[in-house]
């Protein structure tokens, strides 16, 4: 059974940052591409970067230059380092799993974990 928790999330000032984990079990961690998304109040739920079993990146235009997804196979966890953070970035993050790119680019999964609260507020 697939399970993904993640960590990390907090309240922080606008400018600062946070690092989110995404522990998995239930699967083979290395070959699976690991994406981590956000669901703020009142939106649907978006794409914030991924990594591909190969460890190649991407991110969304939004936090581009500012977060930093990492993967350490060894621990099957997925990292998102996130700077200069702003009050736009505030929602629930969550994590998932996928054997192919276009299911975790549409992130159109059967379940999801409990995500991770990050509030950026003064």
């Amino acid at each position: 059974q697939v399970q993904l928790v993640e960590s990390g999330g907090g309240l922080v000032q606008p400018g600062g940052s946070l690092r989110l984990s995404c522990a998995a079990s239930g699967i083979i961690f290395n070959i699976n591409h690991m994406g981590w998304y956000r669901q703020a109040p009142g939106k649907q739920r978006e794409l914030v970067a991924y990594i591909t079993s190969g460890g190649i990146t991407a991110y969304a235009d939004s936090v581009k230059g500012r977060f930093t997804i990492s993967r350490d196979n060894a621990k099957k966890t997925a990292y998102l380092q996130m700077d200069s953070l702003k009050s736009e970035d505030t929602a629930v993050y969550y994590c998932n799993a996928a054997r192919g790119l276009s299911g975790l680019r549409a992130g159109d999964f059967a379940s999801w974990g409990q995500g991770t609260q990050v509030t950026v507020s003064s």
